[in-house]
């Protein structure tokens, strides 16, 4: 199943011309305010007429204006979560996931069970809504919209009104979704601490434009797309396999590059993480360095080196099978000679890894 989205609309002096396609798993749409997410996000659901649009589930068109075809949004099916809940505060969470049954009417709908376990809503069938937790009725809401059987769901900054405990709690659960799941994920962010975690692939919008657009690991590693998202927010993903706990509180990760010593990450060995190391916490030295507190060291190569107008540049590094991204003063890459094809080591402070770019633990293939 893929979401095929062609729009082109101008309004409010935004000339909107977007084309992209989302596979099974999570895409984030991601870019500053006002860059045409949400505009995206209510096409797809039928909630706004663009003034030229293409948009395909499978083989199933929601909308083509060069045929004139429009599926009206009951007609879509589209599960849509929106920032606030939006339940229904005189039901309690059973009669909440019912509703979202009945809506899918005589189509198959997932197991109810299956989905209230994989959302870990089952202890809270009795209850009302009003007695939860901001993350609680998300989760509730997320649960209602699967049952109603989409053929591709919509997430529109469903984190945005949580604080971020709630935010953590909730986070585990997506990626569940994202893993458990194969029908395409729409997800709107401005956090890229959300993006790194959770997407497969990235489509960054600018200005009512797309940027960049592939899977996450590329588009985040990209160092020309980095003005597009952020030079503060640039940062690279990896995946590794957890190899062991140590008793002084720091998980062992086995990375193709070589070892990252994290931060404890609540797992099995064996497990697969998925870690987001920004790039201004990457130092860069030509040699092996000696007496550094720094325990994450990687060999790397340099591939890209990518030069803004400021005193910085953003340098893109070969680490095994994965691209490392690191963000250093124009005179550091000068002192250094750094240019691509040079030999160099990165180097990361464990402490520097913050438990929100570090992704649930993934059981390890057979398991």
């Amino acid at each position: 199943m893929r979401l095929s989205v062609a729009l082109s609309h101008r309004f409010d002096g935004l000339d909107l011309d977007i084309r992209f396609e989302a596979p099974a798993g999570v895409t984030a749409l991601f870019g500053p305010s006002g860059c045409g997410k949400t505009t995206v996000v209510q096409a797809v659901a039928g909630l706004l007429r663009t003034d030229s649009h293409h948009i395909q589930v499978g083989e199933r068109v929601l909308s083509d204006s060069a045929t004139r075809t429009w599926l009206p949004p009951h007609k879509r099916r589209v599960g849509y979560v929106f920032q606030q809940d939006r339940l229904f505060p005189h039901l309690n969470v059973r009669q909440n996931l019912g509703y979202g049954r009945w809506f899918a009417r005589n189509r198959a709908t997932s197991d109810f069970d299956q989905i209230t376990g994989l959302l870990g809503i089952d202890a809270l069938l009795n209850r009302r809504v009003a007695g939860l937790s901001g993350g609680e009725k998300q989760r509730i809401s997320i649960g209602r919209a699967l049952l109603a059987a989409p053929s591709i769901l919509l997430m529109d900054e469903p984190l945005a009104a949580l604080d971020e405990a709630r935010k953590s709690e909730i986070l585990p659960y997506l990626e569940r979704l994202r893993d458990e799941t194969n029908i395409p994920i729409l997800y709107v962010s401005h956090a890229m601490s959300e993006v790194a975690r959770l997407a497969t692939t990235v489509v960054a919008l600018n200005a009512g434009k797309v940027v960049r657009a592939g899977p996450a690991e590329e588009v985040l590693s990209d160092p020309a797309s980095a003005q597009a998202l952020g030079l503060r927010q640039a940062g690279s993903i990896l995946t590794g396999r957890l190899v062991a706990q140590h008793d002084d509180g720091l998980s062992e990760l086995a990375v193709s590059a070589g070892t990252l010593y994290l931060p404890r990450i609540h797992a099995a060995p064996g497990a697969r993480v998925r870690v987001r190391i920004e790039a201004q916490d990457v130092m860069l030295s030509r040699t092996r360095p000696e007496g550094l507190s720094a325990l994450n060291i990687l060999p790397a190569t340099v591939r890209a080196v990518h030069a803004g107008g400021g005193p910085g540049v953003i340098v893109q590094l070969s680490a095994g099978d994965d691209l490392i991204l690191a963000r250093i003063t124009k005179r550091s890459a000068a002192a250094l000679d750094i240019r691509p094809g040079a030999s160099c080591y990165g180097i990361v402070k464990s402490v520097s890894v913050a438990q929100s770019n570090i992704g649930a633990p993934r059981r390890p293939a057979g398991a």
